[in-house]
């Protein structure tokens, strides 16, 4: 009967094995240009290495890469193999740790993402491509709500009233009114009475008004200042308002300050993506991180003096020793 000779090589775990999925915006995402899986890839690749990178390049985008995850879904080696195994694969051009900016507007994070290829780059080609991605990619936007389930019990329609049964209430006929857009100047008049009621202005007034207040404005003060000029120091009864006020507008106008030319500078742009050190996590441009590595990671370490240590004289220790016990 043939023996069936099978390779000693460990095969990669089965795609359908249940994985840890990071949180949106984080884990694995495969690189472009990628070519379709062979049986003969990371074959040249140690056998702990090969079969760490056929697990990772078997998980979906999405997936955590984060050292402690992996190591719970290959029993097979622990937390420092696997750490170990990642820093091989990135010095051989399979992956890249970096952390880039996620979000828009205000609601911006940092977010730490492993990019992935299945054929193995060369640093030129990583600075490349994380460059572009750094630059054109888009900011995360939020996730859909997941689709309801299929089997589940849809809800019952709310009743309906008959479509032949009259109106209770009747149509609202009342228009909204529109709004109108005001200056600062006017609204900071406006809000005068809220202030002190003894500046109370009507509409009109703030309308006669405003092209003063607006002069403030053009100096360079701000609502506030405006308001604290105008209420400060008020006498016990204000006869009329709008006469006090023009008067104050006219007399407290601030002098001009002529503004200092501004320096034209070009402004650089704010880098979306930094690299990350696959041993020791270091952030850095990626053309700094050869390999994924920082210098620290990348420096070989001293090699161990060969040289024996300089004898001792164990006569002369031995001398001590009898001195101290002689002690009393």
């Amino acid at each position: 009967m043939a023996t069936e000779h099978l390779s000693s090589a460990l095969r990669a775990p089965a795609s359908s094995r249940p994985y840890a999925k990071a949180r949106p915006g984080y884990g694995k995402r495969t690189a472009t240009g990628q070519r379709a899986p062979r049986p003969d890839d990371f074959a040249l690749m140690p056998e702990r290495e090969r079969h760490i990178a056929g697990y990772v390049d078997r998980l979906p985008d999405g997936a955590a890469m984060d050292i402690k995850s992996l190591a719970k879904s290959l029993p097979l080696y622990g937390q420092m193999a696997v750490s170990s195994a990642l820093k091989a694969l990135g010095a051989a051009g399979h992956l890249r740790r970096v952390r880039c900016l996620a979000g828009e507007g205000e609601q911006v994070r940092w977010v730490s993402r492993t990019y992935w290829s299945r054929t193995a780059r060369d640093n030129e080609w990583w600075d490349t491509f994380l460059a572009a991605e750094g630059s054109n990619s888009p900011p995360e936007s939020t996730p859909a709500p997941p689709a309801a389930d299929a089997d589940a019990e849809a809800p019952a329609p709310a009743p309906t009233a008959p479509a032949s049964a009259p109106s209770v209430v009747p149509e609202q006929r009342t228009q909204a009114t529109p709004a109108i857009a005001a200056s600062p100047a006017y609204l900071t008049l406006a809000q005068l009475g809220r202030r002190d009621t003894r500046l109370a202005l009507s509409a009109a007034d703030c309308r006669t008004l405003e092209p003063l207040a607006a002069s403030w404005f053009a100096r360079g003060v701000d609502a506030d200042y405006l308001t604290q000029a105008l209420t400060a120091g008020l006498p016990a009864q204000v006869g009329s308002p709008v006469g006090l006020v023009r008067r104050r507008l006219t007399d407290k106008l601030p002098p001009l300050v002529a503004s200092s030319p501004t320096p034209t500078t070009t402004a650089t742009p704010k880098r979306r993506l930094l690299a990350e050190c696959t041993e020791c996590g270091r952030p850095g441009a990626p053309e700094a991180l050869p390999d994924g590595l920082c210098r620290a990671c990348r420096t070989t370490p001293p090699e161990v003096p060969t040289t024996p240590p300089a004898k001792r004289d164990v006569h002369a220790l031995v001398g001590q020793l009898r001195d101290l016990t002689r002690l009393p």
